[in-house]
């Protein structure tokens, strides 16, 4: 069986920048990690491995510093590493990425057909929760989203049951080969790498594809290929922390106070005083 894992290079959410001219991030100079969500979707394909025999190939769109989120994919025990590289992938959105992303995986089939796609449910920059079924819905793949465990897979009838987090509660569905996973943080716990796969992961050669190389269309791809343009953007206004009272010795006389500050506002007064009006 062979699996696909697409990892996202994301920045650090503390750090982000946004570039006023184009409205897209700037990475450049901003700590970088792997998504959260994605490294969960690996360690899950790796569980998975081991479990039914697999050969794991993980997957990364974006600039030559996204090698080490790869690095870091093969240093937990993926097979073979792909970095999708090429100006035109920059400024995609989910629509493009996606696109981008099942042309990368159509490739892979040509060498070794693709059993099962998974990923994070959602990357922490973006937070859209797109991308996977975006992939699903183009390669035509059986889709389970929103996942928390695989409860059995079966190679012989082509078949898998997963169990998925819905609203209210959880529900379990199966459904056949090939398919695409989005999984949940909680599917499981990233396992720490070791020290000669570290140093193996540093060495490993890790093959870098363009356009060109996955066939996609220039038109499709990128900036040119995305529908979506943010047209503003602005920072939430900061606000001073709000007065606080003790009721410990009073609990009549912190009422009091937090009831004389509110009145205090004029705004606030004339509102309960219309409310009151309009009540009564």
């Amino acid at each position: 069986m062979h699996f696909a894992v697409c990892i996202k290079q994301v920045p650090d959410t503390a750090e982000v920048k946004i570039d006023p001219e184009t409205n897209t991030l700037v990475r450049a100079g901003v700590e970088s990690m792997a998504n959260p969500y994605d490294i969960t979707a690996l360690e899950a394909a790796l569980g998975l491995k081991e479990k039914y025999g697999a050969r794991v190939t993980a997957l990364s769109m974006g600039p030559p510093q996204a090698d080490s989120v790869l690095r870091q994919a093969l240093s937990m025990g993926a097979d073979d590493a792909v970095l999708l590289c090429d100006r035109a992938f920059a400024g995609a959105d989910t629509l493009a990425t996606s696109y981008t992303l099942s042309k990368a995986i159509e490739t892979l089939g040509t060498v070794e057909p693709v059993d099962l796609v998974l990923c994070g449910k959602q990357a922490i920059d973006g937070d859209t929760a797109q991308t996977g079924p975006g992939i699903a819905a183009r390669l035509g793949l059986t889709q389970f989203t929103y996942v928390l465990d695989v409860e059995w897979l079966d190679p012989g009838k082509r078949r898998l049951q997963a169990r998925r987090k819905v609203e209210g509660g959880m529900e379990v569905i199966s459904g056949p080969l090939p398919a695409l996973l989005s999984v949940e943080l909680e599917m499981a716990t990233p396992r720490r790498a070791s020290l000669p796969m570290l140093i193996a992961s540093l060495r490993a050669e890790i093959k870098v594809w363009d356009a060109k190389a996955i066939g996609a269309r220039a038109d499709l791809v990128g900036i040119k290929g995305s529908p979506t343009w943010v047209k503003a953007i602005a920072s939430p206004q900061l606000h001073r922390a709000g007065p606080k009272w003790d009721a410990a010795e009073s609990v009549s006389a912190a009422v009091s106070a937090a009831l004389g500050e509110l009145f205090s506002d004029r705004d606030f007064e004339a509102g309960f005083a219309k409310g009151w009006k309009a009540e009564g």
